[in-house]
């Protein structure tokens, strides 16, 4: 009888460990799966335009809008691992000067939350992508796009998308940077005159706070402009943010902005910002922004940090 008790004892502690051992596994496999699973946003995207004294049209012919992952850089178009926001079997044909203070909606995608760090615009082959100058308004001027029609015009972010929120970006086409005249008759597109803007989902309505940042001292290679509410609404986040890129010209190293946010009103004002690495924060004074205006913050000086 006791060894028949032993016997049984011995079973039950077997199947006790064995059942402990699958609890054990189902809970690292169920932890393990729940946490790979990837958040998703919703990344919705559109192009806006500066006015030029230069171009009377920019045309530019859109095959595909991809987004790269950080890190992915290196990537071909067609790698699966770039998701593709848009794909038009007619290419989209946009003449970018018709866009002042009007977005173009260029298609919108979920996609995994988490940084992105350039859209790329697959344009078709240069005679597409032309402009026309307005004294020469009759005149179509084929331009360059390099690497346009291979790789893509790679548009720098970065991109944050954020899980479970629709996460809007304008594409803020700037034809007095984007488009270069070489001297000899050809004109180029340069893709760090082409900024991603994050702004407020939904802007029927809406005006832009502009500048130049500018340093004389040194290169501040990129920087972050915010722009938050200030009034009867404090923001911590911005309402509207984007990065922009040096360039060394006129013996200084600058590049222009422009953020969109809607009208300002009789209680809430907007307040720029501009952080680079090795400099001290700019803070601009409140200023009001109408609908479909430029409120122009001149020349921002930055300043080394001590």
């Amino acid at each position: 009888m006791v060894g028949k008790m032993k016997s049984i004892l011995k079973v039950l502690m077997i199947l006790v460990a064995a059942t402990l051992t699958v609890l054990q596994i189902q809970g690292c496999g169920g932890g393990g799966g729940s946490s790979t699973m990837a958040s998703t946003g919703t990344l919705k995207l559109s192009i806006t335009d500066k006015q030029s004294d230069s171009f009377a049209k920019v045309i530019i012919s859109i095959r595909e809008i991809r987004v790269v992952p950080a890190g992915r850089e290196g990537a071909a178009d067609n790698d699966p691992g770039l998701p593709v926001v848009k794909h038009f079997d007619t290419p989209m044909v946009i003449d970018v000067m018709q866009l002042q203070f009007v977005q173009q909606a260029l298609g919108e995608v979920v996609i995994p939350a988490g940084t992105y760090s350039q859209i790329r615009l697959v344009l078709d082959p240069e005679p597409a992508n032309y402009l026309t100058l307005n004294t020469a308004p009759n005149i179509k001027v084929p331009f360059k796009t390099p690497s346009g029609k291979q790789s893509g015009l790679k548009v720098l972010g970065p991109i944050e998308v954020r899980a479970g929120v629709i996460n809007a970006f304008m594409i803020d086409f700037d034809p007095n940077t984007a488009i270069v005249a070489m001297g000899n008759g050809d004109y180029i597109l340069k893709p760090t005159g082409i900024r991603i803007v994050r702004m407020p989902d939904g802007l029927s309505q809406f005006g832009s706070v502009s500048g130049n940042v500018i340093s004389t001292a040194s290169d501040w290679s990129s920087a972050t402009v915010l722009v938050k509410r200030r009034g009867t609404i404090n923001d911590t986040d911005p309402i509207a943010a984007g990065t922009i890129f040096s360039n060394y010209t006129g013996g200084a190293w600058q590049a222009p902005f422009a953020v969109f946010v809607p009208p300002s009103t009789a209680t809430v004002a907007y307040k720029a910002f501009v952080a680079a690495n090795g400099f001290q924060l700019y803070s601009s004074a409140a200023v009001s922004v109408a609908s479909k205006a430029t409120t122009d913050l001149g020349a921002i000086h930055l300043i080394p940090t001590p």
